[in-house]
């Protein structure tokens, strides 16, 4: 029944996508019949809105990081995006404790992120 389920929804988009309004609707109806499962509709996302989740996922996990931890506002950094210096730092012991502290940045301006890592060599 999955397999058929997903079929109906590959094609449903397709219908949807050259806007055939009419071929999905009578798609539509044809699954109106079918108990659907938050899995099953997630197995019938199109692989763009997949990697779209999946992007959305990272960045709210990144997000609620930051939000935690706070962060300090600098002007120590260049965003690499708008070339302004208003941003926003934390450091966090994301590997081992003999390893470096991640340094992950946001930009105040244009919320473009990023981490970096400084290795010294002895």
């Amino acid at each position: 029944m999955e397999d058929e389920v997903v079929r109906i929804a590959k094609k449903m988009d397709k219908m949807v996508q050259k806007k055939n309004a009419a071929g999905a609707l009578d798609l539509l109806k044809e699954l109106k019949n079918i108990p659907m499962t938050l899995e099953l509709l997630q197995e019938m996302a199109s692989d763009e809105l997949k990697e779209m989740r999946k992007n959305l996922t990272k960045e709210a996990i990144r997000e609620h990081q930051m939000a935690k931890t706070g962060g300090t506002q600098t002007d120590l950094f260049t965003c690499g995006k708008c070339k302004k210096k208003n941003c926003t730092y934390t450091q966090v012991q994301t590997r081992s404790a003999d390893e470096p502290m991640t340094t992950f940045v946001v930009c105040n301006e244009c919320g473009n992120r990023w981490k970096f890592c400084i290795y010294y060599i002895h």
